[in-house]
């Protein structure tokens, strides 16, 4: 059942509104890519943690009117499954600049235009899931590697 701010874990009760909101929105997203929901809330309310900690006062406001969380699909699995918690994050040149990828997946997180702000964040998302990270070079050689095991 998805999650929403009038029916949400026990365990998010003592967040504060906005970050209560972006834990609903991430564990209703992992669940969606296959993650059992025991395993999906901490994760979600760490990250969600993480994100308020590091959104500028515009991003806040912004989230904080857009509406309700997102909602779990009740049909819909996304290919990119839990494989991808297990997988190093990876900095490699895009057309674009700089993308920030799981080391499997077909297209990127995100892409950046300086690399110094990719490498952050793939930093902290590797952080997160507790894997490594990869970071390339323009001619495709590896420039650094960091464990976050």
């Amino acid at each position: 059942m998805p999650w929403t701010m009038n029916d949400y874990p026990s365990s998010m009760k003592n967040l504060n509104t906005i970050i209560k909101k972006k834990a609903i929105d991430i564990a209703n997203s992992m669940v969606d890519e296959g993650y059992e929901e025991n395993r999906a809330i901490p994760i979600a309310i760490e990250q969600a943690k993480e994100w308020h900690e590091n959104a500028s006062q515009e991003e806040l406001d912004e989230y904080k009117s857009h509406g309700k969380p997102t909602k779990r699909s009740s049909t819909k699995k996304r290919e990119n499954s839990p494989e991808r918690m297990e997988e190093e994050e990876q900095v490699i040149s895009h057309e674009d600049g700089w993308a920030v990828q799981s080391a499997h997946a077909k297209k990127p997180d995100k892409v950046y235009r300086n690399k110094k702000e990719a490498v952050k964040r793939a930093k902290e998302i590797a952080r997160n899931k507790g894997t490594s990270l990869k970071v390339f070079k323009h001619d495709g050689s590896v420039q650094e590697t960091k464990s976050y095991k």
